[in-house]
């Protein structure tokens, strides 16, 4: 383990704020580093000292001799005028960097759908990013710093980077730093966590879930004064420990260590009885698509969709930058009218609505926060007490200080926090969130779990940020190809689906460009995929007369014979795993026929 980068006694000032004290630590070798704190904590600031773009104030952070660092920082500095090819690899001829297999593969997860000749100045915000993040992982460096990587990028894009960034060097090479509000990419990508926060930053060792742990040991152990903040972080460490996660992944942190810390934590949120009050606000029907279809300019969106939505359910909607996930809200809500088919709102349905672009607070931009909560009722009833607009505001992070600032003077991470308190202080009962993840960090996002938890109405949420749309939704539908899908399996059941509509269109668009050479290709294509869809079947069923062989020798062999039993355990693990995953392609080859 080599020291690659080191910092000591930092002291970093602006005026308004005291950024770091005496900092002092040390990036090493291998090292695989989740940066998190409040926004305005100074995160991306770390960075910038760490890679030494900015001096502190007193003292001084050192590299090892010839370190090479590629910083990404949330706002590229992309050249309007350069092509996208410019951009990525410069002036370097394509037979250079066209042979490195890593570089490939960087292009083709990032850029597939990016013209090589495009003028930067005309792209999306979401393709500007894919740009400058595959233009910094096509170089080798020492120490990768990634501020905010997954801006922009869709489940599909993150579950790659992730799995890049793992691949990325060998165990004890490298070092990765990155500052994320993405807490499923923190536990991904990294095994130590740095904690940013008055002025100090506090290492904890394992990932975003063992941080947690941590943290709420620290807090219990210190009586710290901050109660909100530990009952927010105890009812996250409890949905880690007893959600889907847990259950699903190989647990990186101590269970039973978890278990006692929430004992007294209920769970999450009672779904029986919030159902119920939803009913009771929302009657039998809530939005019911019968045949609906939205066309934009020829091109079918959303096509014939069939779908019921009843009152209390919480959904999730997922899907690619561009599939028309905001498109289908639209629909929902009424604001534009399906092409084709019908859209049945129920009578007593009262939207509130979340938009990415935060549009619903363009009306308020010279006035105060406070003459914008005097437009509310005086109090409100949450968790059967009575609470004022300005507290609720206060749980959502503003100091009575914000009450005097104009809404125009906010940070983005405030404006949406206020726009989410004001959707709610109207009263919906259905509620429509597009992105609502977005300019918070993890602490806040936290919080509005919390807030949503006990919201007894049909909520409908569309985010990339998988573990808030794991964390509060309890169903999820997949938009692909147009076509609205249930995914009972979550997340990881809609990247497979993903998968497999790519390997599909991968294959169709192979067979097309083919065709006029050999017009027997798509039938010999089927036909080979037919026989290898039999040949998976008759394995599997070699694999399951194997598994009942190894059970009734597990029965007679003698219980004291530990070695024995050892060895047909592990026998037995190596026929399921090639199970699934003979299982995987059959349903991956079932799908492309």
């Amino acid at each position: 383990m080599t020291v690659l980068i080191n910092i000591k006694d930092i002291h970093l000032e602006y005026p308004t704020q005291i950024v770091f004290t005496t900092a002092t630590l040390g990036v090493n070798s291998g090292d695989r580093i989740g940066i998190v704190g409040r926004n305005g904590d100074g995160k991306s600031s770390l960075l910038a000292v760490l890679a030494k773009t900015i001096e502190p104030d007193s003292g001084e952070a050192t590299h090892r001799s010839g370190l090479s660092i590629g910083l990404l920082s949330q706002a590229d500095t992309l050249d309007d005028s350069l092509s996208v090819a410019q951009a990525v690899v410069g002036e370097t001829p394509e037979h250079i960097w066209a042979a490195k297999r890593r570089t490939r593969a960087i292009l083709d997860a990032l850029l597939a759908d990016v013209s090589w000749n495009a003028i930067i100045g005309n792209l999306s915000g979401g393709q500007r990013r894919r740009v400058d993040l595959a233009r910094l992982l096509i170089e080798d460096w020492d120490v990768l710093m990634l501020d905010e990587p997954t801006n922009h990028l869709d489940l599909s894009a993150i579950r790659w980077l992730a799995q890049h960034l793992q691949e990325r060097w060998s165990q004890n090479d490298g070092a990765l730093l990155v500052v994320t509000h993405d807490r499923w990419f923190l536990d991904e990508s990294c095994s130590q966590m740095w904690e940013v926060h008055d002025g100090q930053i506090d290492p904890f060792q394992g990932g975003y879930s063992a941080y947690m742990l941590a943290r709420v040991q620290r807090e219990q152990v210190l009586r710290t004064t901050e109660q909100k903040r530990r009952n927010c972080a105890r009812k996250e460490l409890a949905w880690l420990t007893r959600g889907a996660r847990a259950r699903a992944t190989k647990p990186k942190f101590h269970v039973k260590a978890a278990e006692a810390l929430i004992a007294d934590v209920p769970p999450i949120r009672n779904s029986l009885e919030l159902k119920r009050a939803a009913v009771s606000r929302l009657g039998k029907q809530v939005i019911d698509l019968i045949d609906a279809s939205l066309i934009y300019n020829e091109n079918t969106i959303i096509n014939a969709c069939n779908w019921i939505i009843g009152a209390g359910e919480r959904i999730g909607i997922l899907g690619l930058n561009g599939a028309g996930k905001t498109s289908l809200l639209r629909l929902l809500n009424g604001s534009v009218a399906p092409s084709t088919g019908r859209v049945k709102i129920g009578a007593s349905v009262r939207f509130g609505s979340l938009s990415q672009r935060l549009s619903e607070l363009d009306a308020y931009e010279e006035d105060y926060v406070r003459e914008v909560l005097a437009n509310y009722k005086a109090s409100y009833i949450v968790d059967n007490k009575e609470v004022s607009p300005t507290k609720l505001l206060e749980h959502l992070g503003f100091e009575r200080a914000h009450l005097q600032s104009r809404v125009k003077d906010l940070s983005g991470g405030q404006r949406r926090r206020l726009q989410l308190l004001l959707t709610l202080l109207s009263e919906p009962n259905v509620l429509i969130l597009d992105e609502p993840g977005n300019d918070l960090d993890t602490d806040m996002l936290t919080v509005i779990e919390d807030l949503l938890d006990n919201w007894p109405g049909t909520l409908i949420l569309v985010s990339h940020d998988r573990f808030l749309i794991e964390r509060v939704t309890d169903s999820q539908f997949a938009l692909i190809d147009g076509n609205l899908c249930h995914v009972p399996g979550g997340v990881d059941e809609y990247l497979r689906l993903l998968e497999a509509s790519d390997n599909a269109r991968k294959r169709i668009t192979g067979t097309s460009q083919s065709s006029s050479q050999n017009a027997d290709k798509p039938t010999t294509n089927t036909r080979e995929l037919k026989k290898e869809l039999a040949s998976l079947e008759r394995k599997l069923q070699t694999l399951e007369q194997k598994h009942e062989t190894l059970l009734c020798t597990m029965r007679s062999t003698d219980p004291t014979d530990y070695e024995s039993l050892i060895e047909l355990g592990k026998q037995q693990q190596q026929l399921k795993e090639q199970t699934a995953n003979l299982e995987e392609r059959w349903l991956e080859i079932s799908e492309l026929i």
